[in-house]
């Protein structure tokens, strides 16, 4: 008997070798990551796509198995991080929390924010209430991890236990942690969003997709993050393989921007390109008007260059108009462009830009894009003229899939 028990907590049922353990983990923790990225994230949060009621069930299923989350408060608390995003009730940026609190602590902070019912009712709408959800997902969360647990221990003896912790720290680290944290501190950037998310690679494939965070909050409900020929997102892959056998319906894409010949003076079109895409507006107006601006002054001032700022840390403040920059940095920035007359065109330019785009009425607006496109045109400045003539041939095409 004692032997039997002993060789049982060794071993386990299935008396696996370390590498049959390893595909165990690895294929879960990605099923975890897929139950986060599809169901709860693009298809709950953000109504990006609809799943048949088979597969919604089973990933709202593994959720509570693999997880412990609840989807109403995971929905609410990303949907409040959208809300206010690198302001004070964001509930976890590290521009206001600091990167090292975001990244080893982000479950704790997700917990904290989870706990807040105010905000379950204002952002968790939608979110499903069927009985399984009343009697047995919300109110015993963590009754679905404690029977995972049990069946790792029956599968592989004590270090299904092993198995098992790794299973539940997954998705602290590389969700609360890495894209939470790292998502919105370093990587590369396609869109000037007005938060500091960044795509941590181009080839999102570990993480189901959520590596390019960058594309996600230009487009928060699209169903596909992979916005450039050369980024992957494998979440969308599987989404496509689903739609294919009606497993899934696509709801929302993100557009592409187009472009119209002998448009002289923007219209209504114009202006609904330059809404929908205008991160990609401000990026656009970034790479082509203020990085060649700021390295023509820099050029023509020799080694001198900015004393006040780093060239490369100046482009990233005129990109944004200083509004990352401390009140020291943002003095900086006043004083290096009050001196250079280029440098202030662009800037202002920038400024009025954005501005337009925040407008209510669509008549004003466009009145406002107009004398924009006019006054750009009449500037003198090559950059300028150039920007302006692209921008008032935008037009919204809806992107491939």
């Amino acid at each position: 008997m004692l032997d039997a028990f002993l060789d049982f907590a060794a071993h386990g049922l299935a008396n696996a070798g370390w590498l049959t353990m390893l595909v165990y983990l690895l294929v879960t923790t990605q099923l975890t990551i897929f139950a986060v990225t599809l169901y709860l994230h693009r298809s709950q949060a953000h109504r990006g796509v609809d799943f048949h009621p088979a597969v919604a069930n089973f990933l709202r299923f593994w959720n509570w198995l693999g997880t412990g989350m609840v989807t109403k408060e995971w929905v609410a608390v990303h949907r409040k991080h959208h809300a206010h995003c690198e302001t004070a009730e964001d509930p976890h940026s590290p521009q206001v929390a600091g990167i090292g609190k975001v990244f080893f602590e982000g479950a704790e902070l997700y917990r904290a924010a989870a706990a807040n019912e105010a905000d379950l009712q204002k952002y968790g709408r939608g979110t499903p209430d069927d009985w399984m959800e009343r009697h047995v997902y919300t109110p015993y969360p963590y009754l679905g991890v404690s029977l995972l647990l049990i069946a790792n221990i029956a599968l592989f003896g004590v270090l299904g236990a092993a198995v098992w912790a790794a299973q539940m720290a997954w998705i602290p680290f590389w969700a609360a942690g890495v894209v939470n944290g790292l998502g919105h501190w370093w990587g590369y950037r396609n869109f000037e969003t007005a938060d500091k998310a960044t795509n941590l690679t181009p080839w999102g494939v570990w993480i189901g997709g959520e590596e390019l965070h960058n594309n996600h909050h230009a487009f928060p409900s699209s169903a596909k993050f992979a916005l450039r020929k050369f980024e992957v997102d494998i979440g969308w892959l599987i989404i496509r393989g689903l739609e294919k056998v009606r497993l899934a319906k696509v709801l929302r894409v993100a557009p592409s921007l187009d472009e119209r010949p002998n448009v002289s003076l923007p219209d209504m079109e114009t202006l609904k390109a330059l809404l929908t895409h205008r991160f990609e507006a401000m990026t656009d107006y970034y790479k082509t008007v203020i990085k060649p601006t700021v390295r023509e002054q820099s050029d023509a001032e020799g080694t001198r260059h900015f004393e006040a700022m780093p060239r490369r840390r100046l482009r990233r403040a005129l990109a944004n108009g200083g509004r990352w920059l401390d009140q020291t940095g943002k003095a900086r920035l006043a004083a290096i462009v009050e001196n250079r007359p280029r440098l202030q065109q662009i800037n202002e330019y920038r400024a009025r830009l954005a501005a337009l785009m925040e407008q209510r009425r669509p008549e004003s607006a466009l009145a406002a894009l107009q004398q924009w496109c006019r006054e750009a045109e009449a500037s003198g400045n090559r950059k300028l003229i150039e920007f302006a003539a692209r921008l008032k041939r935008y037009s919204v095409a809806r992107a491939q899939a």
